[in-house]
């Protein structure tokens, strides 16, 4: 009965079967999203479970244990402490990092607030006060305009690849369009606008939005799909994706991963610790400190619900910065002429 999920709702208890059932059909969740939920969850219960009744919590007996008959009423009487005391848990024991940590604390807010707001199963919300954890801020990672370029010829001059015109589409789009991974992975045929003037992808919360081509995307796209619309094979042909791997069947995330993981290393990138939403990190800068694009605009080309999520990407370049610092008025004020010979009481 796993199913669409990557846990087996059996595994589950019946109040966290039926949050998964609301934001499946009511809020229209990814399954992956789902998937994560209750694999949070899960983690969470077990913990719960397993720091009352003494069991160790890096030993194989901690995946053993049963929660799918916890009842309503365990749920409700967890306590804000005990909440805590998992999040300190996730990041001492299991190593978690901020992203994973604050993502389990979503998981747990989301089902209480099923629970107390939504359903009305429960009187108190034991997660409602609890902060996120305090995330790192870093400058995010990307390639500059001539590692893009070097990368893009890296990909046209590949002599042994067979499908050499589809990977050179694929990263053209990934540097110009700032789409994610799973966004172009999901791209049909039929999303695709005959004139190659745009494309529709389906982002998070199965939001649609609609991305536009530029010359270099509308060739490269254009190029595959002459080869892919002459490829006569009977599964090519039945296969609605726009992207197919050498099965003919849908391309695969880890397959655009492994191909973009390649080019970097052959183009000698491989040690910058690159990814695939480096590339997204990388359109996303680019188009902004080309200074024709508004960051209201990158926001809607990029997806985000929110315009904080997006200011990420609009950090400034070393050159930005230091066109500022000449620019100051005070630039060219010196304490004394440096090439007069300077005077003393001698």
């Amino acid at each position: 009965m796993k199913g669409q999920y990557a846990v087996d709702l059996r595994e589950m208890p019946p109040a966290v079967r039926e949050f998964a059932a609301y934001k499946s059909g009511i809020q229209n969740c990814s399954p992956k999203t789902v998937s994560e939920y209750l694999l949070d969850l899960r983690t969470f219960f077990r913990y719960v479970v397993a720091t009352r009744e003494g069991i160790d919590l890096e030993g194989e007996d901690f995946a053993k244990i049963d929660i799918s008959a916890l009842p309503l009423s365990f749920i409700g009487a967890i306590r804000t402490t005990e909440i805590y005391a998992f999040l300190q848990y996730t990041g001492t024991v299991r190593k978690n990092l901020w992203a994973a940590k604050a993502r389990k604390l979503v998981a747990i807010r989301m089902l209480y607030r099923y629970l107390v707001t939504k359903t009305k199963q429960l009187e108190h919300n034991p997660a409602v006060d609890i902060e996120a954890p305090k995330k790192k801020h870093t400058l995010p990672k990307f390639l500059s305009l001539e590692e893009s370029l070097l990368l893009l010829e890296t990909v046209k001059n590949d002599r042994h690849s067979r499908s050499v015109v589809r990977d050179y589409a694929i990263i053209t789009l990934f540097l110009n369009c700032g789409m994610r991974v799973s966004e172009l992975c999901g791209i049909d045929l039929t999303d695709v606008a005959r004139d190659l003037h745009s494309l529709r992808v389906t982002g998070k919360g199965a939001k649609e939005r609609i991305i536009y081509l530029n010359e270099a995307c509308q060739t490269a796209l254009g190029e595959y799909l002459s080869l892919r619309h002459a490829d006569r094979d009977g599964n090519t042909l039945r296969e609605k994706a726009l992207f197919l791997s050498s099965q003919k069947k849908r391309i695969s995330v880890k397959t655009v991963q492994w191909l973009v993981y390649k080019y970097l290393d052959m183009a000698g990138l491989g040690d910058r610790h690159l990814s695939v939403h480096k590339l997204r990190h990388t359109a996303a800068t680019l188009m902004y400190q080309s200074g024709a694009v508004d960051v209201r605009v990158l926001k809607d080309i990029l997806g985000h619900e929110q315009l904080n999520t997006t200011q990420i990407y609009t950090h400034v370049s070393g050159e930005g910065m230091a066109r500022a610092m000449a620019h100051n008025p005070l630039a060219g004020v010196k304490r004394r002429d440096t090439g007069k010979k300077e005077q003393t009481d001698d």
